[in-house]
């Protein structure tokens, strides 16, 4: 078979052109993120059962993130440390028992599922973030199975309260922030996360006696030592231990790796009449956690306040909360709140789509996250209404311009045609000066523009019916480069007259589907 490449000039290329009227000019791309949690504790979400086997839990997740990929999103949120054990290979903590059936138990045969879901993840175009409960490190059961004996509980019992159903690092403790953070960094060192992510746990949520009175939660032995004798209420020092370890997580992770982002997602409601009229828990008083401080000060990269209320709710309504988040934003963090996306199938899809707008109109970096993954992909309206609406085009990560690193440059794309066949071969390579961590493709057919994010390890492709392609290489921090660009010319081949003697690769990835799997 015959085989003509093309490689093209890109002097004249330009990415973003304002007031372009070639119909061949690729938009600008989308930037908004898209994610969704998938949550491990209790086996809610991920995988299905403890006692699965390797391949089954494989073949689960394979599904999950490949249902995600194909209906738009660009990110997954994974709980990978939900009670004191680890869903990865650790020298400090030991296997889930929600992966083995037993904590303690590594997967027979063995894998290491953090590593697994993040190669799965990035070759379906994925971002992972990594999801951590810090404080949080077991749950008791009514068989009360053993703990083993490299178990935080039992290595420093000083520093663990029995609190309800749970076993609770006390935050009040020195020592706790340090063992939690160095957790954390044991992934963030070992692993290619591109977040670590936290969610509304720091104290606890309030448990009741079996007469139904508040259980206090029983920290006297750390107030006694390290709290009483200073000038804090003990509220308010609950609070400066909390603050001290969200801050502390922050620079540590970015002394670790700067370009891993950090992300805290607090209860939607920072205190009640904020703004006026907002009622509910009051998560300042109640959980100790000032997560307006955290993001007036910049301790974190992105900040997804739960709000898991309609737009219609009249004391939690979706708008105005998010809206108060949003002037609380003095260091310019990016604000992606997390969706009910559960109650999508009771509220309708048209509440969903709604408040995806309302996140679009309140920043100039829009995102959500979906809580959570299985119960939007349930939901078939709201997939086929996201695919048609709001989700038609792949969307880029916001970046987060305040972390280090530059665009890439532009990369070098070759066109081959095969005779007698409306296929391209598309073979790119990208710019040294900064490695692609995805790729953008955009595709124009005969009814528009079709898009969709690549590995970056990706380097070649076949596409159909091609009018014109465009590649852009996207870096670990989020920055995009310029696109190289082929377009058809009249005579329906590639440019004349640029042939070169390189083989086109073989490899065919489908364009995205409009139906997810």
């Amino acid at each position: 078979m015959k085989k003509c490449i093309a490689t093209l000039c890109f002097v004249a290329t330009v990415w973003s052109i304002p007031g372009a009227t070639r119909s061949s000019d690729p938009p600008d791309p989308p930037y908004e993120f898209r994610a969704a949690w998938i949550a491990t504790v209790r086996n809610l979400h991920w995988p299905s059962k403890p006692d699965l086997s390797t391949a089954r839990q494989k073949e689960e997740l394979r599904q999950l993130l490949e249902s995600a990929a194909r209906l738009g999103l660009n990110a997954v949120i994974l709980q990978v440390r939900p009670a004191g054990d680890a869903f990865y290979l650790s020298e400090r903590e030991p296997w889930s028992p929600y992966l083995t059936g037993q904590l303690g138990r590594a997967p027979d045969p063995y894998y290491d599922p953090l590593a697994f879901a993040i190669r799965e993840a990035h070759a379906r175009g994925l971002e992972l973030h990594a999801w951590f409960n810090p404080f949080r490190v077991l749950i008791r059961t009514p068989t009360n199975p053993p703990v083993p004996a490299t178990h935080i509980s039992r290595v420093r019992p000083e520093w663990v309260r029995p609190y309800g159903p749970y076993l609770w690092l006390d935050p009040g403790e020195p020592g706790v922030a340090d063992y939690v953070i160095e957790t954390v960094l044991e992934v963030v060192r070992r692993y290619d996360v591109d977040g670590v992510h936290f969610d509304d746990y720091f104290y606890p949520y309030p448990e009741k006696t079996a007469e139904g009175r508040p259980l206090p939660f029983p920290d006297e032995p750390s107030w006694e030592r390290h709290g009483r004798s200073g000038n804090l209420s003990r509220d308010d020092w609950r609070r400066r231990n909390v603050d001290r370890f969200v801050e502390r997580l922050y620079r540590a992770v970015k002394d670790a790796r700067p370009t891993v982002r950090v992300g805290i997602s607090p209860f939607g409601i920072w205190r009640p009449d904020h703004p006026a009229g907002v009622r509910g828990l009051d998560a300042y008083a109640v959980l100790h956690a000032d997560a307006r401080k955290w993001l007036q000060e910049g301790w974190l990269d992105y900040c997804a306040p739960q709000l898991y209320w309609a737009t219609t709710a009249p004391e939690q309504p979706f708008a105005s909360l998010l809206r108060w988040w949003q002037t609380q934003n003095m260091a310019r963090r990016h604000l992606w709140p997390g969706l009910n996306t559960a109650r999508g199938s009771e509220w309708g899809p048209a509440e969903i789509l709604k408040q995806i707008e309302v996140t679009r109109q309140t920043g100039a970096s829009p995102g959500h996250i979906h809580w959570h993954l299985p119960a939007l992909l349930r939901q078939t309206n709201l997939v086929q209404a996201l695919l048609r609406g709001p989700y038609a085009q792949a969307a880029l990560v916001p970046p987060a311009t305040w972390l280090p690193g530059r665009s890439p440059d532009l990369p070098r794309l070759e066109v081959g045609t095969e005779t007698g066949s409306s296929r391209l071969h598309l073979h790119w390579t990208p710019a040294t000066n900064a490695p692609a961590r995805f790729w953008y493709l955009q595709v124009l057919q005969h009814d528009g523009w079709k898009s969709r994010r690549l590995d970056g390890s990706t380097r070649a492709l076949i596409v159909d019916d091609a009018r014109a392609v465009a590649i852009r290489a996207v870096a670990v921090n989020g920055l995009a480069g310029p696109p190289a660009v082929w377009r058809r010319s009249s005579n329906n081949s590639p440019h004349p007259k640029t042939s070169v003697s390189r083989r086109s690769a073989e490899t065919t990835l489908p364009e995205r589907s409009t139906t997810p799997r």
